[in-house]
């Protein structure tokens, strides 16, 4: 496995420093943003898709220190009603860049579109009322599979592979959806971006998450969630509060450590199970924690993950006796 960082979580720094940042926390392996939820600090994408020059230069800037771009980020809502066709251009935009920078995956949500005739995305947690099911028939077998039927075999000719991140208000928000857009596209092409905190606060246990998922892990974010139990006790987790109202909120982004119940010991066991369903590949973290500054997260972060990572390959077999 390697030590990884999205460097959207050192948004406030140019990319030169952020890259220096990285190299002296030892991490070997970086995750850039292209657009749409994010202001993508660290990348031009018009530049990168229209200039060999620039995508060389990005290049060189990463490996120049040591380290590897490991995959780019396009997480947006390409089936929104409205907007979703600006947010689909960035995602195919960026797949076409990461063919050309071979870098082999590209992080992305799955979209959530409307119901039929809506201006907004609607996300659909229940089975009742009727009409609610009647809304998830179209948004999956009208909209979701078809665009990712098309989206797969686009990035399947480009060599890129796609992570999608489960997250809540997105038509793929756990295991059980994740597993049915798979079963429903090329899932050589299309497979699961594991960001642990989604699940965290929906209330999945994350090791039965892996397990469930097994294979299917492309890639992982490392971002760990805290329950506010005060305010989930008397509200459940569902919370339409700001991040920035952290103190009130059911749950909160945090640091590495701080959030979920046994600390330091479950990041040590998410990496061993990790290991167990046969993932090897980067642990990028995530800085999104509104009380902890970002570099000392992103520090506390990286050192709590230097001491739990497993890197070698396992060589011990039982004694042929």
């Amino acid at each position: 496995m390697q030590l990884g960082l999205i460097t959207d979580s050192l948004g406030s720094l140019p990319l030169e420093k952020a890259l220096d940042l990285a190299a002296e926390l030892e991490v070997e392996t970086v995750e850039i943003a292209t657009g749409n939820w994010s202001e993508s600090p660290h990348a031009d994408l018009a530049d990168l898709l229209s200039s060999a020059s620039a995508r060389g230069h990005l290049l060189k800037a990463v490996t120049s220190r040591g380290l590897s771009l490991s995959a780019l980020n396009a997480n947006g809502n390409q089936l929104h009603p409205v907007s979703g066709p600006k947010h689909d251009q960035v995602v195919r935009d960026t797949i076409t860049v990461a063919g050309e920078l071979g870098v082999p995956t590209v992080v992305l949500t799955s979209g959530l579109p409307g119901a039929r005739g809506d201006f907004s995305p609607n996300w659909i947690t229940t089975s009742w009322p009727p009409e609610t099911l009647q809304i998830l028939d179209y948004q999956w077998n009208e909209v979701a599979i078809p665009y990712w039927e098309d989206l797969a075999e686009f990035s399947k000719k480009r060599g890129v592979r796609l992570a999608v991140e489960m997250i809540g208000s997105q038509l793929v928000f756990n295991v059980a959806t994740m597993l049915r857009l798979r079963e429903a596209v090329d899932n050589e092409v299309v497979g699961c971006n594991l960001d642990p905190s989604h699940l965290m606060w929906m209330g999945a246990d994350i090791s039965e998450v892996i397990h469930a998922l097994g294979s299917s892990i492309f890639h992982v974010h490392a971002k760990d969630a805290v329950i506010n139990r005060s305010k989930s006790g008397v509200n459940g987790v569902l919370d339409t509060l700001s991040p920035a109202d952290a103190r009130d909120r059911s749950w909160n982004y945090v640091t590495l450590g701080l959030g979920h119940p046994g600390g330091a010991n479950f990041w040590a066991d998410f990496v061993y199970q990790l290991r167990s369903v046969g993932y090897d590949g980067p642990l990028n973290i995530e800085h999104e924690d509104i009380l902890v500054g970002s570099r000392e997260g992103v520090a506390r972060s990286a050192a709590l993950l230097k001491n739990v990572i497993l890197r070698d390959q396992p060589d011990w077999a039982p004694a042929r006796i």
